[in-house]
């Protein structure tokens, strides 16, 4: 989970932060912390989050604004206010919030917001891409496999292609758990859409041909044998 704090006191940023690394200290979590509006739209712009906080009273861009640019951006960005005056609550319903959270925040109010869209991620889990600057989710169920090319990844789907800058490690991170595995120093495949294993290569579902490293073979088709018992039970 991507997750931004936008505040212009440092003592809240902190605060917020150490929240949600103690609520999860164990799971893929990212926070990036910004005191000024313009450089979490300029952060947003490169790759988009899944959950922003943001303190209502700033300078240049109050928090109200904010979210309305934001929110042009996403549809399905989860936006949470924080705030020491509650009768700005009515104006959130412009751009959709999620929640207002008063200060100085509790830790039993964040925790039930972090398991909220934690929850709502994972029920219906999609990949979040930038495409011409905007968001673009794809069903993770959908893709067959990536390739990286340089500094970019192609990913393959069942419906199209799309060409996004990213690192492959990161995506084999975050995918690990959807049952994607690393075959290659350049692909990372899709488990469920494997229709055979070769010596040296692999055979996915379109029978697009995915080459498999030697010292791979081994342990892509333990992870695919673990993958089938898993969806049969």
């Amino acid at each position: 989970m991507r997750i931004a704090v936008c505040d212009d006191e440092e003592r809240f940023l902190t605060d917020i932060k150490d929240h949600i690394y103690e609520i999860y200290n164990s799971m893929d979590v990212v926070v990036d912390c910004f005191t000024s509006g313009k450089n979490l739209i300029n952060s947003f712009d490169k790759q988009s989050y899944d959950l922003v906080f943001l303190d209502i009273e700033m300078p240049e861009i109050d928090g109200l604004t904010l979210a309305k640019m934001l929110r042009e951006k996403s549809n399905e960005l989860n936006i949470v206010f924080l705030t020491g005056h509650i009768e700005y609550a009515l104006e959130g319903y412009e751009v959709n919030a999620l929640r207002y959270l008063t200060k100085p925040v509790k830790k039993d109010k964040m925790l039930e917001v972090l398991h909220y869209v934690s929850e709502k991620l994972t029920k219906n889990h999609k990949l979040k891409i930038r495409v011409d600057g905007e968001d673009t989710f794809i069903d993770v169920n959908d893709i067959v496999y990536f390739e990286a090319q340089n500094q970019y990844i192609m990913i393959y789907t069942k419906t199209g292609e799309y060409l996004v800058r990213y690192n492959i490690s990161d995506y084999e991170n975050e995918l690990v758990k959807d049952g994607f595995f690393r075959t290659h120093r350049s692909y990372l495949v899709n488990l469920s859409k494997v229709k055979k294993i070769g010596k040296a290569e692999v055979i996915m579902e379109g029978d697009k041909e995915v080459p498999v490293s030697r010292n791979t073979v081994k342990a892509l088709k333990e992870a695919l044998y673990s993958y089938i018992e898993k969806a049969a039970f």
